[in-house]
């Protein structure tokens, strides 16, 4: 029920995973399960492949997300938060209230202990075919050097574990590659880094390095991170509205890859665009089955006992 086009993009999105995921994966709908079955019955998909959590209760986009959960322990965030603390769903995706889905996810399943900050990251597609990954990406404006250190860690075992990257190369982004270069944070972070056992740190990364092969994994506060993104967002959909297509910047489409996890929580929960389409959804249904099935967040919890 959460996002811009809600519900219909959620159920369709329902409807195209269900025909790549394996039959023992199930899909859990949180909502109006009246209106998805009503739907499915309408596109002629099987309502009973589904499992559904009925509720009519919504947190809306523009509510304190703190408050709401609280006053609406009923909605489909609230919910879908109580079932992922319980484990009896593996993985919770919502285009919903993005402030509720942050929230929910440090005070529900909890941040990992040893864990500063969790953070989020973004695909970096890079020109020889393969994918890169960057953090934070909105989550953490401010970060000490502790914390870009921790993200180096969780960059890099998402790396390894879910695009299967041997030893991923982790980069600090900074304005030059010498490591002098930067703010006072951006120095300080180097310097714990250099001496890094937790992750193969391969030093500063520029931002002409982002989409080629210097790194795999690209560390930065979430200020700069955000920037980032919306710029190489914008710059897609410009090459689009030119009508302008091309093997490499077509995969700077975010639907592609669906939403974003939460890295440094117990447990798998993925963000979504409030614009996500039905293919964007899908994809991030896909996305959580891999980080399922890869026991990432067991993996970063081993990382930071």
């Amino acid at each position: 029920m959460g996002g811009d086009f809600a519900p219909n993009n959620e159920l369709e999105a329902a409807v195209l995973a269900s025909k790549e995921l394996p039959p023992h994966i199930k899909i859990v709908l949180f909502g109006d399960s009246n209106i998805a079955k009503k739907y499915f019955t309408e596109k002629g998909a099987d309502p009973n492949i589904f499992e559904y959590v009925h509720t009519t209760d919504v947190i809306q986009m523009g509510e304190h997300p703190t408050k709401a959960l609280s006053q609406k322990p009923n909605s489909t965030i609230a919910l879908g938060f109580k079932y992922l603390k319980e484990n009896a769903i593996q993985g919770f995706i919502s285009a919903g209230n993005t402030g509720a889905m942050m929230v929910g996810a440090m005070f529900s399943v909890k941040v990992v202990p040893g864990i500063i900050r969790p953070s989020i990251g973004t695909i970096l597609p890079k020109l020889n075919g393969s994918l890169g990954f960057m953090l934070d990406v909105g989550t953490n404006a401010d970060c000490k050097p502790d914390v870009l250190y921790q993200f180096g860690i969780l960059g890099s075992l998402f790396a390894e574990h879910v695009y299967k990257i041997n030893k991923p190369r982790v980069a600090l982004l900074n304005i030059g590659e010498e490591a002098e270069k930067g703010n006072l944070v951006s120095q300080a972070a180097y310097n714990l880094m250099k001496e890094s056992k937790d992750f193969n740190f391969v030093g500063n990364v520029e931002g002409r390095d982002l989409f080629n092969e210097k790194a795999d994994v690209v560390v930065c506060e979430g200020f700069t991170g955000n920037i980032v993104l919306k710029a190489c967002e914008s710059f897609y959909g410009m090459l689009k509205r030119k009508n302008k297509s091309d093997e490499f910047f077509d995969r700077f489409n975010y639907e592609i890859y669906g939403g974003t996890p939460i890295l440094g929580i117990n447990s798998t929960v993925i963000i979504c665009h409030g614009i996500s389409s039905p293919l964007a959804i899908k994809n991030s249904l896909l996305l959580a089955k891999e980080i399922s099935e890869a026991n990432l967040p067991d993996k970063i919890k081993e990382a930071f006992n």
